[in-house]
């Protein structure tokens, strides 16, 4: 749901600016848009009628049209040829691929799979028994030579890497670090307080030239700038904006107005037009020509309809008798060619047959039962 509005509050007082430009605005504004509101409550109107005489009725034939050239041929195209030719060649399909495939599967490649698989059974156990008892055995005995190569050659390496760590200590390491402490830190440290100096006193000159460079922009670029913008630019736009609110407005007001005008001007037009068209032609109709219809239904077009009804049931019944006739005829020919019918052969259903029917001679106890 929308959030509601609040209630509009009182209107602020407007001057008497506001009112010397309102009273003009809407008077020409009204002037202008009666015309428009009026050519256009037209083009509605004759847009209306000619969407519900013309557009419609040709949509709906277009339609028609295209149904009847497009989509029924390709139903029938679909349903008649496409479909059986399908079936067809889903038929030839099967026939002559699946049927063959599933033949040269079972006959061929199944007995052949097998007897691939039973070598490949054999090449496996003949390949596992070497690996358990050739390579194995071979591998263990090398696996036990290498461990003590490599633990020899561990050992050597071993002491070489000790004897290289204590040179490199004793020559590299020590040198370094006294290098390190007694020459580059002294060092370092008054190449570092020589560059805290030197920024200090760019950061300082820095700070004054940027104090001059925004009191100069200030002075010469801002504050002209913001006093044009206070007293020149801000009451002519608070003007413009007035003027087009007005306009606005005016034009909303001119634009009810006019449809307003509008309506009478079309419900006058229509008044007219159903007394001097609508009428007549309505009182023509109910007094002559639906009369005259009767007369010509009653004594033209309902018997024309009863007779050709006549002739209608006349015709299918003659029809009736002359199919009735050729099925006995074909009837009697082939009865005269091949034969009476052999009557059909009695089926065994296995269900127990029903009781007779109780009559006068007969009796359904135990005792007096034939």
């Amino acid at each position: 749901m929308e959030p509601q509005k609040p209630p509009p509050g009182p209107r602020r007082p407007e001057g008497c600016l506001v009112v010397a430009i309102r009273i003009p605005v809407r008077i020409v504004v009204l002037v202008l848009v009666v015309p428009v509101r009026m050519a256009w409550d037209a083009l509605v109107v004759a847009g209306r009628f000619l969407r519900d005489t013309v557009l419609r009725p040709l949509g709906r034939a277009l339609l028609w049209a295209g149904t009847a050239l497009f989509v029924w041929p390709l139903v029938g195209l679909w349903r008649y040829v496409v479909v059986p030719l399908g079936r067809a060649l889903g038929w030839l399909a099967t026939v002559l691929l699946v049927v063959p495939a599933v033949w040269l599967y079972r006959r061929a490649l199944t007995p052949l799979g097998h007897a691939c698989a039973w070598l490949v059974r054999g090449v496996l156990a003949g390949l596992s028994w070497l690996y358990a008892r050739v390579l194995a055995p071979l591998g263990h005995a090398l696996a036990r030579l290498l461990k003590g190569i490599g633990a020899v050659l561990a050992a050597l390496g071993l002491g070489g890497c000790t004897a290289l760590a204590w040179l490199a200590r004793h020559l590299i390491a020590l040198p370094a670090q006294w290098l390190y402490t007694w020459v580059l830190t002294p060092l370092g440290h008054a190449v570092a307080w020589c560059g805290r100096g030197l920024g200090r006193l760019l950061e300082l000159l820095a700070t004054g030239i940027g104090l001059v460079l925004y009191w100069t922009v200030r002075v010469l670029l801002v504050l002209p700038v913001l006093a044009l913008w206070r007293r020149v630019l801000a009451p002519a736009g608070r003007l413009l904006v007035l003027v087009a609110r007005e306009v606005g407005d005016a034009l909303g007001h001119a634009w009810r107005i006019a449809g307003r005008i509008s309506l009478a001007v079309g419900r006058a037009l229509a008044v007219l037009f159903r007394w001097i068209l609508v009428q007549p032609l309505r009182w023509v109709y109910q007094t002559v020509l639906t009369p005259v219809g009767h007369v010509v239904r009653d004594a033209v077009l309902r018997p024309a309809a009863a007779a050709l009804r006549a002739v209608g049931r006349v015709s299918r019944e003659a029809l009736a008798t002359a199919r009735d006739t050729a099925r006995q005829a074909r009837a009697d020919f082939r009865r005269l060619l091949l034969g009476e019918p052999r009557p059909p052969a009695a089926v065994d259903r296995r269900e127990p047959p029903g009781p007779r029917t109780r009559t006068l001679g007969s009796s359904t106890t135990a005792l007096t039962k034939d």
